[in-house]
């Protein structure tokens, strides 16, 4: 039988810095010590998944913003509107919903936030195909962002720690790389959806939308199921519903792989019941308490957002501006470069558990990084097609996606769990705010100018960033494969440290 008759939770009065009450819990090596199994595929599918929903989003958008701009859309609005001050909308959405539902999600728990969150993007993205003109558009893109930002914070946090230790990287790089799948999807779609001959000029793009509300139904659905994070549970004084979600887990998992679990070797952790965490809290923790961390979450944000919102938001007009590839035939390149930023998270994923997270971290930015000065020095020289083009960006974003999913995987790991939602949060919003806000509009205005200097002069700061962001990360980089949370991070009400 597996080892968990006796319950994990104990209570005592012993706290030495007053009366509170303290939990004595083994929960995490519980956690960290279950094989893989059906179980976590729910938990995967669940939550996961929603990364393809903002893969949609964003592509469909990218594609479709000359068809919106043209007469008879049913939406008065131009490309460089739509390229431009949408997607900075989008973005500062994301940044704005990712601090405010972070926030709730670590004192409100991770369930109703990953439930809430869906529900806020579900509602924007109907509403988005019903407008009108270009302030509605703008205002429906903004609260779109602002329910999948809040998702950023929600699911990382429930999916890092729900899944075990020695197999966190893999997971969580490829969940976050499933951006990609969406990305695809939205690519191809938008092929059929700019056909004329099938779908008129204001109806097409309209669909568009209505696709990223069936897959949040469907979504939503199968997240019902998911349970709330057990470590979340325990530290806000609800032992005994941790207990439960773990218990049930164990026997779940036991049941079918139809072998005995293997047993407990991890340390229990005492942990005292607090209130929920101001905001000058999580400040003083995130900064005062993990100054390099910090530095190091800031420099991989900041570097990937810039690179991947410029190219998300700018790449059709890359191939149509200097390629003269017809608007309708953008999506076939991007699906292209979609599969390869798949592709990264997904054939390296497991390094990152086995060389470990430093090396293939710095790897895989400064290789972009590399590549991308490579891809720059030959568009300069006009050396290259739109299907030279395409095949150089996807090389480079084969490794920088491997490496942009690391950037969530490294702040969800190593911040206190009361901390985790918040600053993932925090990473996200001012990292995408600085690199993803200002990456759209530095980068289309220079493609947008149709000189091959200007152009060449993007690529080569995203190559900068990406270059510069590998370098922090090989010096002052975590080695967190393999180790619990709770290690890498000792809660912040735990009574006794964790082991370093």
């Amino acid at each position: 039988m597996a080892d968990h008759a006796k319950p994990s939770a104990p209570r005592t009065p012993a706290d030495p810095a007053g009366g509170s009450l303290v939990v004595e819990t083994d929960v995490p090596a519980r956690l960290d010590r279950l094989p893989w199994s059906r179980w976590h595929w729910r938990i995967v599918i669940g939550l996961g998944t929603v990364w393809i929903l903002d893969g949609l989003e964003v592509t469909i958008v990218g594609n479709m913003a000359a068809r919106l701009a043209q007469p008879g859309s049913g939406i008065s609005i131009t490309t460089a509107q739509v390229t431009t001050v949408a997607a900075a909308t989008y973005v500062a959405g994301a940044c704005s919903g990712a601090l405010f539902f972070g926030w709730l999600t670590d004192r409100l728990g991770r369930k109703k936030l990953f439930m809430l969150t869906l529900a806020v993007y579900l509602a924007a993205t109907a509403i988005t195909s019903l407008s009108w003109t270009a302030w509605f558009f703008f205002l429906c893109r903004f609260f779109t962002g602002f329910g999948i930002g809040g998702e950023y914070a929600a699911i990382n946090s429930a999916i890092d720690e729900l899944i075990p230790a020695r197999v966190r990287g893999r997971i969580d790089l490829i969940i976050n790389g499933s951006f990609w799948v969406g990305a695809a999807i939205g690519a191809f779609a938008s092929v059929a959806l700019l056909d004329t001959s099938l779908f008129a000029t204001d109806v097409g793009w309209r669909l568009a939308f209505g696709m990223g509300v069936v897959l949040g139904l469907a979504i939503l659905l199968v997240r019902r199921h998911v349970p709330e994070s057990p470590r979340w549970l325990f530290t806000h004084g609800r032992a005994e519903e941790a207990e439960t979600v773990v218990a049930g887990a164990e026997e779940i998992v036991e049941r079918e792989t139809g072998r005995p679990l293997p047993p407990v070797t991890g340390k229990p952790i005492r942990i005292r019941e607090r209130g929920p965490l101001g905001f000058v809290t999580l400040a003083r923790t995130v900064i005062r308490r993990y100054p390099r961390r910090t530095v190091l979450g800031l420099a991989l944000f900041i570097g990937q957002a810039f690179l991947y919102n410029s190219v998300t938001f700018g790449y059709a007009v890359i191939l149509t501006t200097y390629f003269d590839v017809p608007e309708g035939d953008t999506g076939y390149y991007f699906a292209v470069i979609a599969v390869g930023n798949f592709l990264g998270p997904l054939l390296l994923g497991h390094l990152f558990d086995s060389v470990g997270r430093v090396p293939m971290i710095a790897g895989t930015y400064i290789g972009s990084g590399l590549l991308l000065f490579g891809t720059a020095a030959l568009f300069q020289r006009g050396a290259l097609s739109a299907t030279g083009m395409t095949a150089c960006w996807t090389a480079v974003l084969f490794l920088a996606s491997a490496g942009a999913s690391a950037a969530y995987l490294t702040v969800s790991e190593i911040f206190p769990l009361e901390t985790r939602a918040m600053s993932i949060a925090f990473f996200y919003a001012v990292g995408t705010a600085v690199g993803g806000i200002s990456g759209p509009l530095l980068f289309n205005g220079l493609v947008s100018s149709g000189k091959v200097s200007q152009t060449t002069l993007a690529f080569c700061i995203g190559a900068a960033l990406m270059t510069a962001a590998g370098l922090v990360e090989a010096a002052i980089g975590i080695r967190a494969e393999g180790r619990s949370l709770e290690s890498l991070a000792t809660p912040l009400s735990a009574v006794e440290p964790a082991e370093r």
